[in-house]
């Protein structure tokens, strides 16, 4: 897991389940890889697993990729981490997510926005800042209420990925319960779309470029994080 994935991922629980118990967390993609987000997530819940391929971290190894072995609205909270961009039919998934969410609960997800192609075992997509509200609306045409609570483009640190951060609530009229957002905490974004607002936080057209001294770095680092060694 690269460093913006992990600190984007702490930040979400920080700002939505702070002090959050009893809760039954879900981590889609849950392998760890140089890192898992079950390390930052809120001590005393019952954080599980889910991956296609047994490993470090993973409870429950899928059969079907875009079946959750859950019953109906019997999940708190999930989320997803770098793992979008592997998904063939991610709008299968996505649903998928929503159909084991509680009405009250969460989705998180992050993806990237750009990035080199890097098979896990194969490589699809990059998200944008208007995917959010896309995903939201596709959820609505199929039959969920759910509604995008946030979303924006992470900025990137020591490593080559910009991230997508997608936050939605499986049922919109609980949408009140949720009152502060990532982007109210952290200036490390842009690109920011809140909820019933059409309004662009921190446009911007362009994203960071890297400079030929990086460049060696960044590919031992995506070597690093697909052979799966520290």
């Amino acid at each position: 897991m690269h460093d913006t994935a992990m600190m984007y991922g702490k930040q979400f629980f920080s700002t939505y389940l702070k002090d959050a118990t009893g809760l039954k967390i879900v981590d889609i993609g849950a392998q760890d890889v140089n890192g898992s987000l079950r390390i930052v997530a809120p001590m005393n819940n019952d954080y599980i697993g889910v991956d296609f391929v047994e490993g470090k971290g993973v409870d429950v190894i899928l059969t079907d990729p875009y079946v959750l072995p859950f019953e109906d609205s019997s999940i708190d909270v999930i989320v997803s981490s770098s793992c979008y961009e592997h998904s063939e039919f991610f709008w299968l998934s996505f649903n998928e997510a929503l159909r084991v969410l509680k009405p009250t609960g969460l989705l998180y997800i992050n993806a990237p926005s750009n990035g080199v192609y890097h098979r896990y075992p194969i490589d699809c997509w990059r998200f944008y800042p208007d995917s959010g509200v896309a995903l939201q609306n596709w959820g609505n045409r199929s039959g969920y209420e759910c509604a995008l609570l946030e979303s924006f483009t992470g900025v990137r640190k020591n490593e080559m990925w910009h991230d997508f951060i997608g936050v939605f609530v499986k049922n919109k009229k609980h949408s009140s319960r949720f009152t502060t957002r990532i982007q109210d905490n952290t200036k490390e974004f842009m690109n920011g779309r809140l909820l019933n607002s059409e309004e662009i936080v921190k446009h911007k057209m362009h994203q960071q470029t890297h400079k030929v001294r990086d460049l060696k770095r960044i590919f031992k680092e995506i070597f690093k994080e697909l052979i799966g060694k520290p």
